[in-house]
């Protein structure tokens, strides 16, 4: 199977904060900055696998800053490491400023999808071949998450986690 490139994969949703999306701070939900940004992610693990998608797990989500009703929001979502029939995708949320245009990060977050056959059964995925460092730091970063997932879950012995053993190691 042939390496992909994570930029194949790039997925921009762009969208407006309307009232009905919105808690009593006139802030928009949490839940539904999830739902896009899982709708994103999976547009992205499909590009880059070309098989159905599913989500396995959201590994990691920030909310460092509200976004106001009205914003014009964001979500870029983009594989940043391929393995055996998973992959790891990496989200940023950004919100345009309404009077100057000017773009900040409100948020990120690490989406878990699984390529599956048409009886929901894993499929092999193409690998990732990262180009950019931030694309390098990214999928060398996914190897410790995923590591560190299976440990907590059981399912790797801690001894086994050669990359975040390594970075305990001198």
């Amino acid at each position: 199977m042939q390496a992909k490139h994570p930029e194949e994969s790039r997925t921009t949703l762009t969208d407006l904060v309307l009232p009905s999306e919105t808690n009593p701070l006139n802030n928009l939900f949490g839940g539904e900055l999830l739902a896009r940004m899982d709708r994103a992610a999976s547009i992205a693990a499909r590009r880059h696998s070309r098989r159905i998608v599913v989500t396995a797990s959201v590994n990691h989500v920030a909310f460092n800053k509200a976004v106001p009703l009205g914003s014009v929001v964001t979500v870029e979502a983009a594989v940043s490491r391929a393995f055996k029939s998973s992959m790891e995708i990496f989200i940023d949320v950004w919100v345009e400023d309404r009077e100057s245009g000017n773009r900040s990060k409100a948020n990120e977050a690490i989406y878990t999808f699984v390529a599956v056959d048409e009886t929901g059964s894993p499929v092999a995925v193409p690998p990732l071949d990262p180009e950019t460092e931030l694309e390098k730091e990214r999928y060398e970063a996914a190897l410790r998450r995923k590591q560190l997932s299976l440990v907590l879950a059981g399912k790797m012995k801690p001894n086994e986690a050669t990359e975040l053993k390594a970075l305990f190691e001198s």
